[in-house]
């Protein structure tokens, strides 16, 4: 089963960013295709999701973590 996921990218705690990716199995393992990037130190936070890339996946039978559901439910 894909999952889509997000990775922690940048340095600890200042420079903190992370990318949704899709991957398979192994948590920590090889990725599939990166979807987007989401930015929680700044004030408001930046997400950039390519829409058609998560839709793409999605519609494939990939599932999003609930972290990843969470970001989704507040970029509406």
């Amino acid at each position: 089963m894909v999952r889509i996921r997000l990775r922690k990218t940048g340095m600890r705690h200042s420079q903190l960013s992370y990318r949704g990716r899709g991957c398979g199995k192994p948590r920590d393992g090889r990725f599939l295709e990166i979807v987007g990037t989401y930015n929680p130190t700044t004030d408001p936070f930046t997400i950039d999701v390519k829409e058609e890339k998560v839709f793409g996946w999605m519609k494939n039978g990939a599932v999003p973590s609930e972290s990843v559901t969470r970001l989704f439910q507040k970029v509406d």
